[in-house]
């Protein structure tokens, strides 16, 4: 409060006593007679040489800055001209000399914003960030702007010009000057600014939500898999792990030596009966594709075997990130890095969450110019992300790494590193009730834990569930009033499909033909009546059956596999109109990039999305999802692909 003011034109006006002057102004007197007699008249009182006011001219020039200055800082003004500038001003942006430009931009990437004008209204948010980002790297000048004509009504509806004023011109070249000088700029920032906060907050919302279907595609269980890092330099690291994940054997092979890396692998799928391979789509990766896929095609010829073997391109971002980390290091201390990140990449398959969350979210390349956006804010919701995906999915808490369980609700890293150690010490868990015994986690953390956390083939069939333990005397209950009462041998499911089927029955035979179209009503009475007698809410008995039907359930394991592969597609073979299945890999605001097994991801802009029209490409496709695509145009010296889904059954 005690800091001194920056110094202005209209301060400097003031201390010169020119501010009685800039009231006279503004409050506009009418007088009739000469214009300039008028004015002389009124200025004369403010001459000083003394203070630097010699002349009329100069006492008005004063007077002017003082009153542009309060007209500017009006909120009414200030609110008004806001309101205009945020509904009828256009952003535009021009390149910087040609000079320059070859050297900032030598590629072209912002060529597309050389010469550029839109409606704020109009923009969207991944153009308000590459703008940002191309004037951060001086590649383009960029500006907010919103004509005095269309401006003028917002100030003179509050400071109205009075023509029968001999100040009507002064006040009107005040405004004007107020406006160009001070006001607009001011509210170029603040247009500028809100559009970034709203870009910023939607390019993390779209983070969030392709980071959410990353983690939660499907696993792929029970299968072996041979990991393959492609290398030219240092060979491609070639590592196995079996059902559970668990380390197994490494090797390397060169693609120069095309001889002997196809007998490296032709005895590691034959040794450990491998039937997937995980391939990372880094350097190198397009030569050891086809490397398998030949030796794939020359398996199927000898054995006489169709798709026995299968091989996945694997996003392998963040993998090297991993195998350099702490945790990476404690879980392999006898392997290098490159062994570490092949591992990861097989994991990556086996089980996608478990897996990722051993990442910085930041790494797994879904973003939309994640690093131009507040990283704080990013850090913050991605974390959210992963923690309601690892409880969404659960955890089977004998084979959860410590990474992954430190994101359970309730449990931290101590916590977490306590379950692990606990399990190494005593073995398995049996039962959920014996995580209580770990130590650092009591009472309170358990009841908050305890529904994400499964045992499976424990001594408590609903261990395996998400069931939680509070509510397995409630479970029992309902058991014993199910078809089978206290018969052990019938399933739970079993029970719940006969109740299912008898309620039904009841429902049609207790309505008249009259109201026959409401039976619904009598099964939500019947299940309603069963919650009363339970003891608990139907919601809570909704959970309770689901969980009976499917032990076990895993959410992912209702979305569709990742597509596995037998040969090479390369970008020569595509033609125009060919029809291909591929995955989802990442969603943004004008479209979706779809890997179809060639080298680059192909993108299907928003509008070929689907035969009706798209504003959020989220609501059509999400990362990870299998669809159906054709091609529209291929651009080989650019290494383009342009997909389309209009007209296709997806």
């Amino acid at each position: 409060p005690y800091r001194q003011k920056r110094k202005t034109r209209a301060s400097v006006a003031r201390e010169k006593g020119l501010a009685p002057l800039a009231d006279i102004i503004l409050q506009q007197p009418e007088q009739v007679g000469d214009l300039e007699a008028l004015l002389e008249q009124y200025a004369q009182p403010f001459l000083d040489a003394e203070k630097g006011v010699d002349t009329s001219l100069e006492a008005y020039a004063g007077a002017s800055d003082i009153v542009a200055e309060v007209i500017v800082e009006d909120a009414n003004v200030r609110g008004s001209v806001r309101a205009s500038f945020f509904k009828r001003s256009a952003l535009g942006a021009k390149a910087v000399d040609p000079e320059k430009l070859a050297e900032k931009d030598p590629n072209g990437v912002y060529q597309l914003y050389y010469d550029f004008n839109e409606s704020v209204t109009k923009l969207v948010p991944h153009r308000v960030l590459a703008l940002n980002r191309a004037e951060r790297e001086e590649v383009l000048r960029v500006n907010v702007a919103l004509p005095y004509e269309q401006a003028q009504p917002d100030i003179t509806q509050h400071y109205p010009v009075k023509a029968t004023s001999p100040f009507a011109q002064i006040l009107s070249d005040a405004m004007e000057d107020g406006y160009k000088r001070l006001l607009a700029p001011s509210m170029e920032r603040e247009v500028r600014v809100e559009l970034t906060r709203q870009a910023e907050e939607h390019a993390i919302n779209i983070f969030a939500t392709n980071l959410r279907n990353l983690l939660l595609q499907p696993p792929l269980r029970g299968k072996r898999v041979l990991g393959i890092d492609p290398g030219f330099r240092t060979g491609c690291k070639l590592t196995v792990v079996d059902e559970t994940g668990k380390y197994i054997v490494s090797d390397t092979m060169y693609l120069h030596q095309p001889e002997k890396a196809v007998q490296t692998l032709r005895k590691l799928l034959a040794q450990y009966n491998i039937t997937v391979i995980a391939m990372g789509n880094g350097t190198a990766s397009r030569e050891t594709e086809q490397m398998v896929a030949n030796l794939i095609s020359d398996l199927e010829k000898e054995t006489g075997e169709q798709g026995k073997i299968g091989y996945v391109i694997v996003n392998e971002a963040g993998a090297s990130v991993y195998s350099a980390s702490e945790a990476a290091r404690q879980e392999f201390p006898t392997l290098d890095a490159t062994q570490r990140g092949t591992i990861s990449i097989a994991r990556r398959l086996q089980d996608p969450l478990a897996e990722l969350v051993k990442i910085d979210p930041k790494a797994v390349g879904v973003g939309l110019y994640q690093h131009d956006v507040d990283q704080k804010e990013l850090a913050a919701m991605l974390g959210r992300v992963v923690v309601s995906c690892v409880n969404f999915a659960g955890v089977e808490v004998n084979s959860a790494s410590a990474a992954l369980l430190k994101h359970v609700s309730g449990i931290n890293t101590r916590v977490a590193n306590a379950i692990v150690k606990y399990r190494e010490e005593h073995g398995p868990f049996k039962a959920r009730e014996e995580l209580q015994k770990v130590s650092g986690l009591g009472p309170a953390t358990f009841v908050q834990a305890a529904g994400f956390l499964k045992v499976a083939g424990g001594i408590e069939p609903l261990d395996n569930t998400f069931i939680h333990p509070e509510s397995y005397n409630a479970t029992r209950t309902l058991l014993t009033l199910l078809p089978g009462g206290e018969e052990k041998h019938i399933r739970p499911s079993e029970r719940i499909t006969k109740f299912r089927q008898l309620i039904k029955l009841q429902s049609s035979l207790g309505r008249s033909s009259r109201d026959r179209s409401g039976g619904a009503g009598g099964e939500q009475a019947a299940w309603a009546d069963l919650a009363k007698k339970v003891g608990i809410g139907l919601p809570t008995l909704n959970d309770i059956l689901e969980n009976l039907e499917k032990p076990g359930l895993d959410p992912r394991d209702a979305l569709p596999a990742p597509i596995l592969r037998h040969d090479v597609l390369k970008m020569e073979d595509l033609q125009t109109g060919m029809i291909l299945q591929g995955t989802v890999r990442n969603v943004v605001d004008f479209g979706a990039f779809v890997d179809i097994g060639v080298k680059q991801d192909g993108l299907v802009h928003v509008s070929e999305m689907a035969d009706r029209f798209v504003k959020d490409p989220l609501s059509v496709v999400a990362v990870g999802q299998v669809v159906q695509v054709r091609v529209l145009k291929v651009d080989l010296q650019r290494g383009r692909v342009q997909l389309s889904m209009r007209s296709i059954q997806q």
